[in-house]
């Protein structure tokens, strides 16, 4: 493996494959950490790009960079090839087993492939203080990804209903571009 900080086109690339072997590298620590350090490290990053960038453009670089983790997530750690219903399946188990959180599908357009889902006890959110406003942009790009490495399609996801503005679920909507 090459170096993962060098520079393609100007910017640095991201690979499945730089997350590296996590079990062995962390041999005594394990793979899992808490919620407390994944919403650290989330929350100071937002804080940054919020001062540097305003927070329209902020929420925008984290949706980005959500899209890239869902696809690169859907492509490296789901069947793509399934049918609908062994595909959503399977996303539910593996989000719950990776405690991201507990999916829920409220409605699908089988004739436009617009959603409307529900994420459950989600890592970016669920226990935060009432702000009453939406903070799941990270979640809006991954799932985004997720839904455009599955159905080719572009996605528009925009979170409805959050933690943070009084709802106990995230509620997300995806519109077929």
């Amino acid at each position: 493996m090459g170096n993962i900080f060098l520079k393609t086109a100007g910017h640095n690339v991201f690979s499945w494959e730089n997350l590296g072997n996590i079990k062995e590298g962390r041999g005594d620590l394990g793979e899992e950490m808490p919620v407390l350090v994944y919403r650290l490290m989330q929350f100071t990053m937002l804080d940054i790009l919020t001062k540097t960038y305003g927070k329209e453009q902020a929420d925008e670089h984290f949706r980005q960079a959500g899209f890239l983790a869902g696809t690169e997530f859907a492509k490296n750690a789901l069947d793509l090839k399934t049918d609908f219903n062994a595909f959503w399946a399977n996303l539910q188990k593996a989000l719950q087993s990776l405690k991201i959180g507990i999916l829920r599908m409220e409605a699908f357009n089988s004739e436009n492939g617009n959603i409307v889902l529900t994420v459950a006890q989600d890592l970016d959110c669920s226990g935060l203080p009432v702000t009453n406003e939406t903070v799941c942009c990270y979640d809006e790009g991954f799932i985004a990804g997720i839904l455009e490495a599955y159905t080719g399609k572009k996605y528009v996801v925009r979170e409805v209903d959050c933690w943070a503005n009084g709802d106990r679920v995230c509620r997300f909507r995806g519109v077929v571009k």
